[in-house]
């Protein structure tokens, strides 16, 4: 069992890293169409999100990992399995989903994969509070 200093650890890195990957996503998206006409800021502004949204997004993994051994997710009933796993799968399309935004040459390409990218990230946190408020 975890000291309550560093369950309180874990769970703020957790939700740090969260609040910069997803809130960031939803900020940028709200930045982006005040600068569209001007392709050198839109470039700027994204590689800096990425410069913190990548580490964030690694972190968010790390302790995901540390989460789920922490609640001793093999003694968790199938249906709580069950939601983790549909989690662990969108944190994974969210970053693959990412990863191809970054790698988009066109406009489509970009707006389906950053659509991608934050719906599922949504998505999974909100799986994620679901798993933590019933444990």
């Amino acid at each position: 069992m975890l000291t309550p200093f560093l369950t309180t650890v874990r769970l703020f890195l957790h939700i740090l890293a969260a609040s910069i990957w997803v809130g960031g996503q939803i900020v940028l998206a709200g930045l982006v169409p005040a600068v569209r006409g001007n392709a050198t800021v839109t470039k700027a502004l994204a590689n800096q999100f990425n410069r913190l949204a990548w580490p964030s997004y690694f972190v968010l993994l790390a302790t995901g990992v540390w989460n789920m051994f922490a609640v001793h997710f093999w003694a968790m009933d199938s249906a709580w399995q069950t939601v983790l796993w549909i989690k662990i799968g969108l944190v994974l399309l969210s970053g693959l989903a990412a990863w191809l935004h970054t790698k988009s040459k066109s406009s489509a390409g970009l707006a389906v994969w950053g659509s991608v990218t934050a719906l599922s990230a949504l998505a999974a946190m909100f799986m994620g509070i679901m798993l933590a408020t019933s444990v």
